[in-house]
Formats: structure tokens, sequence, C-alpha cells
């Protein structure tokens, strides 16, 4: 009889509870990757306005600052959004964590469950093996019994 493991549906949840977290674990770190691109961006655009600055006239200058400072501020709150999707990443790391943990411990259980079932099938078999040779080692005996009977039963008839 194969051996069934009696918590596997457990199992079986709590790894897709892990594959579904591993899911959102990636959700976080493209969106840590998409605000640094964004602010890549920003400050690439702000060293081509700065490069172009010196070649524009004076009057376009107060505009050039303060489309440089907006972009500032722009980088700025990026970078605020960033510390938040870290946070929440890490967060998101936390539970994989937690749920990894919660498999590797069903995993080995199983592991520990199967070897003890296999161990009890090789105790029943070498039970069934012993009560076998037992039977044999009867028989055997047993006609070896008869045929010294019979062997002596002739041997009395001939005298």
């Amino acid at each position: 009889m194969p051996f069934v493991y009696r918590l596997q549906k457990i199992l079986n949840f709590r790894i897709q509870k892990k594959d579904e977290q591993i899911e959102f674990v990636k959700r976080a770190e493209r969106e840590v990757q998409r605000i640094q691109n964004d602010i890549n961006n920003n400050k690439n655009t702000v060293s081509v306005l700065r490069k172009s600055m010196h070649s524009a006239p004076h009057i376009m200058m107060e505009n050039y600052d303060q489309f440089i400072k907006h972009l500032y501020d722009i980088i700025d709150k990026l970078e605020e959004e960033k510390l938040e999707a870290i946070e929440k990443l890490n967060e998101e790391k936390a539970k994989l964590v937690e749920l990894e943990k919660a498999v590797k411990v069903l995993e080995k259980h199983k592991e520990k469950a199967s070897a003890e079932y296999k161990d009890e099938e090789n105790k029943i078999e070498m039970k069934r093996l012993d009560e076998v040779a037992g039977l044999k080692h009867y028989a055997k005996t047993q006609e070896s019994i008869l045929e010294e009977i019979e062997a002596e039963g002739l041997n009395l008839n001939e005298y």
C-alpha cells in the first residue's frame, strides 16, 4: 500500500500561499524598479536641461530654473514613494520567509512520516518472512519425521 500523507492538503495549501506571496514580492520589486526608473529619467532630464541652459537666451533662464525646481520636487516625491515601496517590499519578503518556514516544516514532517511508514512496512514484511520461514521449517521437520517413521516402519516390517 503506497504512503499517503494525511496533511497533504494543508501542505498543498501552504505551497499555494507561498507561490502567491512570491508573486506579491515580484510585484513589489517591479514597483520599486519602476519608481527608480522614473527617478533616473527625471535626473537625466535635469542634467540635459542644465546643459541646454548654457545655450539658451537669458530670458528663458527663470523658466528653466522653475522647471528644474519642479523636476526636483517630483524627484523628492518619487524618493518618498520609493522608500514606501521598499518598506512594503521588505514586509512582503518577511511574509514570504514565514510561509517558506511553514512549508519546510510540513515537508520535513512528511519526510519523517514517510520514513516511519517505510520502517513499519519493513517490520511487517520481516514478520511475514519470519512466519513463512517458520512454517517452512515446521513443514520440513514434519516431512523428515514422516520419512524417518516410514523408514523405521519398513525396517520393522522387514524383521
